[in-house]
């Protein structure tokens, strides 16, 4: 992941709130079978066929438990994996090993399981120029990693939050008295250089965007053959965006009907996990 100070930072703080959250004040079991530092080792298995991703992560969960702790790991993010595969060792204070375990592997399944996921489902656009995209509909504190999951999985992102765009909405709409109003009021509050988003839920709220000068149009649970007619009056005037109620059957039909954008709120809310175990621990 990215190793700028500002980023590392980030990720260390969830990460810590991650541990407390698992061990509030100790680890019971783990101080009762081990009453003083012991090095080992354990091997990360992979007991799924996926991509994996969230390395990293891992590795970090058990340095931050213990500065001496090393992963001589075989697999960089962005591989594919096979069910049996040995990933990696960590080696370091076997009391960090146990105490960390959960938190290492909840981060890595999660994290695989959307790449994975995502992976699948950007397969279906490849020779396409349509690029399947994220959506804000991710776990609370763990936006960060889920949002680089997808793009290890060979996805986009979305804006990353409320800060990062213009994204006009329903309520939004609603809140300014219609599309023009609502497109205009965006305009002459962000800076010029922002692009400017809206959401139409019909072809009457789309004429209304591109008269108001949209730069991407989000269209909102459409048909194919509403999708198709709203390709075709946008005219390359804008940028289109479709998302809701799009399976991985419909991926491709879209992308050929010409959008540029398919954003998948399932990506980061509905991945399963990709299942890997830490085992064979040894204690010297």
């Amino acid at each position: 992941m990215n190793n700028g100070l500002v980023m590392k930072i980030k990720i260390d703080d969830y990460i810590i709130s991650a541990l407390n959250e698992d061990i509030s004040s100790e680890d019971v079991t783990t101080n009762a079978v081990l009453s003083q530092v012991r090095k080992g080792t354990a091997q990360l298995i992979c007991k799924e066929d996926g991509i994996i991703a969230g390395l990293d992560i891992f590795k970090r969960v058990f340095e931050i438990l213990d500065d001496t702790s090393t992963f001589e790991c075989f697999f960089t993010d962005g591989d594919s994996v096979k069910k049996g595969d040995l990933i990696g060792i960590i080696k370091g204070d076997a009391r960090a090993i146990l105490s960390g375990e959960r938190t290492a592997l909840n981060y890595l399944q999660r994290m695989s399981g959307i790449a994975s996921f995502t992976y699948n489902l950007a397969h279906e656009l490849i020779g396409t120029k349509t690029k399947l995209l994220d959506t804000r509909k991710t776990t609370p504190n763990m936006r960060l990693f889920e949002k680089y999951s997808v793009k290890i999985g060979g996805g986009y992102n979305h804006r990353y939050n409320l800060s990062d765009g213009v994204l006009i909405k329903d309520n939004h709409i609603c809140a300014a008295g219609g599309v023009r109003n609502a497109i205009l009021l965006a305009k002459e509050y962000a800076p010029f250089v922002r692009k400017i988003e809206v959401e139409v839920e019909n072809l009457e709220m789309l004429a209304e965007a591109l008269d108001a000068g949209a730069d991407i149009i989000m269209l909102d649970n459409m048909d194919d053959e509403t999708v198709t007619l709203a390709v075709e009056k946008t005219a390359g005037k804008a940028l289109i965006e479709c998302s809701g109620n799009v399976s991985k059957e419909r991926l491709r039909k879209l992308a050929e009907i010409g959008v540029d954008y398919i954003s998948v709120g399932a990506l980061t809310h509905s991945a399963p996990i990709l299942d890997f175990s830490l085992k064979n621990l040894k204690i010297f």
